[in-house]
Order: C-alpha cells, then structure tokens, then sequence
C-alpha cells in the first residue's frame, strides 16, 4: 500500500475583534486593530475576520473602513442579518461575509445560526450579497438540518461553530466532547458532500485545534480570542507561528 497523501493546506483566518476589546476599554486609538491585521498577514494568516456588531462594542464602522484599504490577504467580514449590516457590506463588499446569530446580551456569539426557521428571510437577505460579489458563509451548529437549509438558500460556505467541543474540552467532560467532535466530523463530511464549502471556528486553542485541523473536508478556521490572549504572553506573530505549526502538523 502507497504513503497516504498529504492533505491540502488549511487556511488560517485570524479575528481581531479583541485587539479592539482592549481599546475600547479605554476610549483610545491603541491597541490599533488594524495594526494586529497587517502583522498577522504578515505572520501568515490567510485571511482576516472581524465581526462589526450592532452595538460596536469591539469592532468600529472605522475599523472596517481602514481594514479594506489596508488588508491584502481577504476579510471576512462577519455580521447579523440586518438591514443596517447589509447595508455597510453592500458598500464595502468584502471577499467573504458569514452571517452570524448576534444577541445584544450575550459575551460572544453563542450557537448557530438558525437557518431552517428563517429560511425564506435568509434566502432574499444573502441573494443582493452575492450579487454583490461576495462569498456568503453561514455560522451554524454542526446540524443536519442547518446545513440542508444553508445549502438552500445558496450560501457557498459554512462555518462549523466548534464551541461546544472546545467548551467540553476545557470542562474535562471527555465523553461529551469526543461526541461532539464526532458530530463535527460527520457533518463536515455531509457538508462537502452537498458542495458546501467547510470552515469552523469559535473557542479553539492549541489543545483543541489538531483534531478539527485533520478534518480533510475543512479549508479554513478562524480563531480569535485565544490568539489575541496568547499573544500577551508571547508575542501576535509567535503565537499566530505555534497555531499555524500545529495546524499544518494535523494536515501532514
């Protein structure tokens, strides 16, 4: 029997709404967020997610601005369907958008998107996007039903909310995590199949990274948070460089 072929390289996408977190922690213009963009092109991410929400509690109208002049790999430009939101990135237009589900109380995003309740809305908000040239992304559960009605409303890409795996991994609950990783699994081989794009993101760290990197239906994960904390501690472009050698080491 042959050696196993290498998988094809992951994409990185690396959000920087927490370097604008610290900023406007202070009403100031530093840390800039535009900055942490350039240097983590430099430091080889493949692209650069920010997440403009309703109440600009990190990321600016400003910020986004300043990131489509600035940036030479692509944005990602995450948002809630709102007139508002399709508004700024019909102005814009971003290589990609991925609608994300926003709820003015939460910390962060927490789930996915539901799809299949509000597909027809869905359907009629992403069309003028595509229209507009750009590639359309859906934040969702690692759920059957979800990914059938991304695939119907003609979305290109998905991206697999890993949340819950990264949740249970850090809680020590082992069994529900090894499930949850499963359904992970499953489901982005059930997306390809449909000819869905697959991306995943949300809570991954350098321990958790690897087994969702193996994934060979995957193409790009987008992380965050836990790079901008690392990056305290060892530098933006040393810790962009570690989960960048731990996600090229899962692909090998």
């Amino acid at each position: 029997m042959g050696l196993m072929q290498p998988l094809g390289r992951l994409r990185l996408g690396v959000n920087i709404d927490h370097v604008a977190t610290v900023r406007n922690a202070r009403g100031g213009t530093y840390p800039d967020p535009i900055r942490a963009a350039k240097l983590a092109e430099e430091s080889g991410a493949d692209g650069i997610t920010a997440h403009l929400r309703e109440d600009r509690r990190h990321i600016s109208d400003a910020d986004i601005e300043g990131l489509m002049e600035a940036l030479t790999v692509p944005l990602n430009f995450e948002m809630a369907a709102t007139e508002e939101m399709l508004t700024i990135a019909k102005r814009h237009r971003p290589h990609a958008v991925c609608i994300v589900p926003e709820k003015r109380e939460e910390r962060t995003t927490e789930g996915g998107l539901e799809v299949a309740r509000d597909e027809n809305r869905l359907a009629h908000f992403i069309a003028p996007l595509r229209d507009a040239g750009c590639r359309v992304s859906i934040f969702i559960a690692a759920d059957r039903m979800q990914i059938e009605a991304a695939h119907r409303i003609g979305a290109a890409v998905i991206e697999l909310h890993t949340g819950a795996y990264c949740d249970a991994h850090a809680e020590g609950r082992f069994d529900e995590r090894d499930a949850e990783l499963e359904r992970l699994r499953e489901m982005s081989a059930f997306a390809h199949d449909l000819g869905l794009e697959v991306h995943a993101g949300h809570g991954l760290t350098y321990d958790t990274v690897k087994p969702v990197a193996a994934f060979p239906e995957v193409m790009e994960l987008n992380i965050g948070h836990f790079i901008i904390g690392e990056a305290i501690f060892r530098g933006l472009a040393p810790a962009i460089h570690e989960m960048r050698r731990l996600m090229d080491e899962a692909r090998s």
